[in-house]
């Protein structure tokens, strides 16, 4: 499970893949408020990464890949694009630099703001339930997934 949180590189196009109903799940956070922003800023180009716990991917889970296409889910479970993801970095926390920060499509403008919000929510009830690990905690050398993305068409 992906645990979240400038510009598109390509226009999408608003005529649905055949197959999209195939790709894997694209989700970010998890079905609420906080995934329908997320979607959104995805759709409207202001969303280009996004960043994971490593310990969040299970001992059989694979890392996301370059070149993968995968179908973004919204809250109601229905999918509404397909992204590309362009680039996978596993990298310390404490390296994630402004650049990655700003992409996130969240406002942030400092990294110190950006991790503010993120280690909340990794931190939660619901993120802690997914890792499995109530005890888990975070600092520099915390290791996360970090995805470079593009939108190549909207469903629907």
């Amino acid at each position: 499970m992906t645990i979240p949180e400038t510009g598109p590189t390509s226009t999408p196009t608003s005529v649905p893949t055949s197959g999209a109903d195939d790709l894997p799940p694209f989700e970010l956070a998890f079905p609420g408020p906080l995934r329908d922003r997320l979607v959104a800023a995805v759709l409207s180009g202001a969303k280009t990464t996004t960043t994971s716990l490593h310990a969040a991917y299970g001992p059989d889970e694979p890392l996301p890949q370059a070149g993968e296409r995968c179908a973004l889910i919204d809250s109601a479970g229905r999918a509404v694009a397909v992204v590309e993801t362009t680039e996978v970095r596993v990298l310390p926390l404490g390296d994630i630099d402004l650049r990655h920060a700003v992409d996130e499509g969240e406002g942030h403008t400092t990294v110190a703001r950006w991790r503010s919000d993120h280690e909340e929510f990794w931190l939660g009830p619901e993120s802690l339930a997914a890792i499995g690990d109530q005890d888990f905690t975070l600092d520099d050398s915390s290791l996360v997934v970090t995805e470079r993305f593009r939108v190549t068409e909207r469903l629907g």
